[in-house]
């Protein structure tokens, strides 16, 4: 295939080739397409990713350029940025240098000019004046046009006689004086004459492009002041227009869809409301909007306006949401009527609860000394440090799964069972936000270790965990709240080591049950992804599929959780989902991501057109109304970057208690230790604790064998392997922490 030859650089024009950029030393140059336009130079791996995806762009304003040998040159920003390049033969590097140069001037004088701007400013011309100053700037740049043709011509010109001048005055060098001395002297009398009269014409044209710059510099200047005082100007007037259209909208469905008697009998009793305010909540929650697309399972679009002029599907809408703000305060209201809520009744003091902890430590991690205290041991008994961990408990980043306790509560108070899943899929993404930046492994619990968190006080629920198998690990949680909801799950994990990155996957189902509804949820968690686990910054990602399914109703979501890709378009940690009754008919779409926010989307018709998919299936196109707000991530306190990433309830997870049991997580020694920055004393305590607990279990095994007769091994393997919560050496202490 042949290469595009890229042309003659010249003064502002876009200049484009392939050049060879260093990327490490492991694959050293690699090819790639360069386009230096407007004083940026970016690249790219293709020609075809020019229109979505590119690679680095560096400012060559403040760039530096530099020549390293025929073939190679250096592009640096003095910064981060540092492009080491090389073209395919000398003629090419010097095009290239040459448009680089040409285009850094060009820059800087922008640069220079756009700050000096805005110094004076007149006022914006319209009608026969703009027009006639269009024409002058048109002349004008023609004028310069012609100017800048005469200097190349002179430049030309001045090169050709110069070169004759220089061979003539070798010539002459060499003539001996005699008969041909004074034709010799003519000719270059002759040839320096013509130099100079060349060089007096291209000095002149210098002076007179210089005065014309001169005299029209300032006058552009304030042309171009006028344009963009005159577009802040336009815009402001289209936002006013927009603002005074949109509430004539809502004035005229004020008057025409809603009448009287379809106001909310709630707000009614409480007294009279106009029709305007009626018909602005109802205008929110009906406007149609352009809808982000999957490209890969199904695809949204605006719903047809039919929907919009249709009072008894707006009504219909309005009633089965019962989201929008005025829904949620009614909710609130009567919460706190109610003589039996938990806010009506004698205030307790809430405790106050730590907001830091000390900052992590800048411990250097030896590996040889790792390496070295492994030699002859066995792969299952060798010591992790501290420095991989954080200092919580795999029970108490389980317990974390309440950090949004919120939706849940929302959920509860929903009075449709398909609202009521969007909340509960809500909550199963929400999980995941704390996640994103917590690269630390959680401490491994011991044989029957326990969290127990109680905000009962604070949030209306109680949580409690407990380790109940260690080989294979497994954990169960329960956890109960006074707001209508209860919720449990049984947690073991499996993974998997790739090489480049270590895949874990959790097994087991976590069950949500709605004390009001009896309405019962389940759904599985995805994989959770950590990379570079060799060589690189570690970061982690989920990626899979969940259904959440409601037992009572037959109701689903489907959940995809797209993985991370270099190459894709789409946003990162992209979620999508779909609610959809017993029947299959779609009646939801959610979309967000699972580090930041969730939104819904209500589908009012769905059908199977569009574009074929990757299968050969044509994709499902759904028509939806506005997506509104279901959760969003709350910002991370300030210094979490030297905390550990926790969040606002993980910080106080660790925090001392009294009344906790001997078996919580916020006793064990070697936790405590690392949290207040003693990692030495940490790995000594935590290899003492897990030396114990290797002890303890050779022991019970032993005595399981000495006194189980054959016939009652499984038995005993059963009792073993209890109910979640009771195991039956979870109330035994003696591998517990003693300090």
């Amino acid at each position: 295939m042949s290469e595009p030859k890229a042309p003659t650089p010249a003064p502002g024009d876009t200049y484009k080739g392939w050049l060879f950029k260093w990327t490490n030393y492991i694959k050293g140059y690699q090819r790639r397409w360069f386009v230096l336009s407007n004083g940026l130079l970016s690249y790219y791996r293709t020609q075809a990713e020019m229109g979505h995806t590119c690679r680095g762009t560096i400012n060559l304003a403040t760039a530096n350029i530099a020549v390293e040998d025929s073939c190679n040159f250096v592009i640096s920003n003095g910064g981060t940025q540092t492009y080491h390049l090389k073209a395919s033969s000398e003629v090419e590097r010097q095009r290239w240098i040459t448009a680089l140069e040409l285009a850094k001037a060009k820059a800087f004088r922008m640069q220079a000019e756009s700050d000096d701007s805005g110094d004076d400013s007149t006022p914006p011309a319209t009608g026969q004046g703009a027009g006639s100053r269009n024409s002058e700037v048109q002349s004008t740049l023609r004028t310069l046009g012609s100017k800048v043709e005469d200097l190349s011509t002179c430049n030309d010109l001045i090169a050709k006689h110069g070169s004759a001048l220089q061979r003539s005055l070798s010539e002459l060098e060499g003539v001996r004086l005699g008969g041909e001395t004074s034709e010799k002297i003519r000719q270059v009398t002759e040839r320096a004459t013509l130099f100079r009269i060349t060089s007096n014409a291209m000095i002149n044209a210098c002076r007179d492009f210089l005065a014309l710059a001169q005299t029209h510099s300032k006058r552009w200047q304030k042309a171009l002041q006028a344009e963009r005082e005159q577009r802040v100007r336009l815009e402001e007037t289209l936002e006013q227009l927009a603002k005074q259209h949109n509430h004539l909208e809502r004035a005229f469905r004020g008057a025409t869809v809603l009448p009287a008697s379809q106001s909310n009998p709630a707000i009614d009793s409480k007294g009279p409301v106009s029709g305007k305010g009626d018909a602005s909540d109802e205008d929110e929650e009906n406007e149609f909007f352009d809808a982000c697309e999957d490209v890969q399972e199904f695809i949204t679009v605006p719903a047809d306006p039919k929907y919009h002029r249709s009072g008894s599907n707006v009504s219909g809408i309005s009633s089965e949401l019962g989201m929008d703000d005025g829904t949620t305060s009614l909710d609130e209201q009567s919460l706190a009527s109610n003589p039996e809520s938990p806010q009506s009744q004698e205030l307790v003091p809430v405790r106050k609860r730590r907001t830091r902890i000390p900052d992590k430590p800048n411990y250097s991690l030896n590996l040889w000394s790792i390496m070295k205290n492994c030699i002859g041991k066995e792969l299952s008994k060798i010591p992790m440090p501290v420095n991989f961990n954080e200092p919580l408990s795999m029970l108490q980043r389980l317990s974390e799964d309440l950090e949004y306790y919120e939706l849940l509560d929302r959920a509860a108070k929903c009075q449709s069972s398909l609202e009521q899943m969007c909340y509960v899929a809500a909550f199963t993404v929400s999980s995941y936000s704390t996640t994103v930046h917590r690269t630390g492994k959680p401490f491994n619990p011991l044989l029957g270790e326990t969290f127990e968190l109680d905000r009962v006080q604070e949030s209306g629920y109680r949580s409690l965990c407990e380790q109940v198998s260690h080989h294979p690990p497994a954990a169960a949680h329960h956890a109960i709240s006074e707001r209508g909801w209860t919720l449990r799950q049984e947690i073991a994990l499996a993974s998997k080591f790739r090489g480049k990155y270590l895949s874990i996957m959790p097994l087991g189902s976590i069950h949500c049950i709605f004390e009001k509804s009896t309405n019962h949820y389940t759904w599985k968690k995805v994989t959770t992804t950590v990379h570079n686990i060799i060589v690189g910054k570690l970061w982690i990602d989920q990626s899979g599929e969940i259904d959440v399914v409601n037992h009572k109703t037959g109701d689903r979501c489907h959940l995809k959780f797209a993985p991370y890709s270099y190459f894709s378009r789409d946003v990162a940690r992209k979620v999508t989902g779909v609610v959809t009754d017993k029947d299959g008919k779609a009646h939801y779409v959610l979309s967000g991501t699972w580090d930041e926010k969730m939104e819904y989307s209500r589908v009012m018709q769905s059908s199977r057109r569009g574009e074929n998919g990757a299968d050969g299936r044509q994709k499902t196109v759904y028509q939806t109304l506005k997506a509104k707000e279901l959760w969003r991530k709350t910002p991370l306190p300030e210094g979490a970057e030297n905390m550990y990433y926790f969040s606002t309830l993980a910080l106080t997870l660790n925090e001392l208690e009294e009344g906790v049991a001997p078996t919580d997580s916020r006793r064990r020694p070697d936790q405590r230790l690392m949290e207040q920055g003693r990692w030495e004393e940490a790995n000594a305590e935590k290899q003492r604790l897990e030396e114990k607990q290797r002890t303890v279990r050779r022991e019970r095994e032993r005595e399981a064998n000495r006194a189980a007769s054959p016939s009652e091994e499984a038995l005993i393997e059963d009792a073993i392997s209890d109910s979640p919560l009771k195991c039956k050496y979870s109330c035994s202490t003696s591998f517990f922490f003693s300090l």
